[in-house]
């Protein structure tokens, strides 16, 4: 797919217009994101996404559409992983709600900087090298599985590598100090535990592109649909913690079902000399595991609580 240059300029002012709007209009005072905000611009960028999607069907045609719609599912549905571990920093660190907005904006600009990274990358690596397909695909199944079998392993941020590492090199406060990284306390400079959560984040995030670019690489390795589709998916990835952090523990099944998926787009790629499976059944199955698995938890936890209510 031929990509000119007026194309690649226009989505990324896009993006530095919206994360502007974001942070010196929208947000610019420190405040809690209520259930309602969230919601609403959940729903603002999922309608984004999907006015794009009709673009790229008018600029490129039916294939290039069902590419980005199954790579945004792909990078949306696995991104949900990501809450869970912002909803366990948080709670560790004792961030309040009126801080978290700050922390994840700066997160997800790192992110978007890190995934252009990894996409140009990847997709260089994977036109050079064609064999490195199958070594993306055994990884995304081996991850699936482990993702299956460790579903229950518990996180212990202080025990991150990057987080030891840092504590050896700057000192860190005790205590919050408002909604600053870093402040001066008798004339030493110290990093405030509001840093120390923005480095799990975006190191978090680094280990799920890992998963989540291999992933997308096995429905496409066009530039342009592949970071078009993860942009989207990781700048509506704030507003959909804060509409589903106090939701998050009734999604017992997903994990099985991110699992899942990652198993089928990595046997995707390691089958793709022998048998390519068509964009829109991938598109389909992955739909179809992704919303089975969030209906069957919402139905188990449901049970679960009227269990519990009566008492048994």
């Amino acid at each position: 797919m031929e990509v000119t240059a007026s194309f690649w300029i226009g989505f990324n002012v896009f993006v530095l217009l919206m994360l502007a709007l974001d942070l010196g209009v929208f947000n610019r005072k420190a405040h809690v994101v209520s259930v309602k905000e969230a919601l609403t611009w959940t729903g603002v960028w999922i309608s984004l996404a999907l006015a794009f999607n009709g673009l790229v069907y008018y600029w490129f045609g039916e294939a290039k559409a069902i590419e980005f719609l199954t790579g945004y599912l792909i990078e949306k549905s696995l991104s949900i992983d990501n809450i869970f571990v912002f909803v366990l920093v948080f709670g560790y660190f004792q961030i309040p709600a009126i801080y978290q907005h700050k922390i994840l904006f700066w997160g997800i600009l790192g992110a978007l900087v890190m995934r252009v990274i990894f996409i140009f990358a990847g997709v260089a690596l994977i036109e050079k090298f064609h064999w490195s397909i199958y070594i993306f695909g055994a990884f995304l199944i081996y991850t699936g599985y482990k993702m299956f079998t460790e579903k229950d392993k518990k996180m212990d941020p202080e025990k991150n590598p990057v987080i030891k590492f840092f504590r050896r090199i700057m000192p860190v406060t005790n205590q919050l100090h408002g909604d600053k990284f870093f402040v001066k306390l008798d004339g030493k400079k110290y990093a405030t535990p509001l840093f120390l959560v923005l480095i799990l984040i975006e190191t978090t995030d680094l280990i799920f592109a890992v998963d989540s670019i291999p992933a997308i690489l096995a429905i496409t390795q066009d530039q342009f649909i592949v970071y078009t589709s993860n942009v989207f998916a990781i700048l509506g990835l704030r507003s959909m913690y804060f509409a589903l952090a106090h939701v998050v523990d009734r999604f017992v099944y997903l994990s099985y079902g991110l699992a899942v998926i990652l198993v089928f787009v990595g046997s995707k790629m390691l089958l793709v000399d022998i048998f390519k499976i068509p964009t829109f059944i991938s598109l389909l199955v992955i739909a179809i595991i992704l919303i089975g698995s969030i209906v069957l938890s919402f139905l188990k936890t449901r049970n679960d609580n009227r269990i519990d209510g009566q008492g048994v």
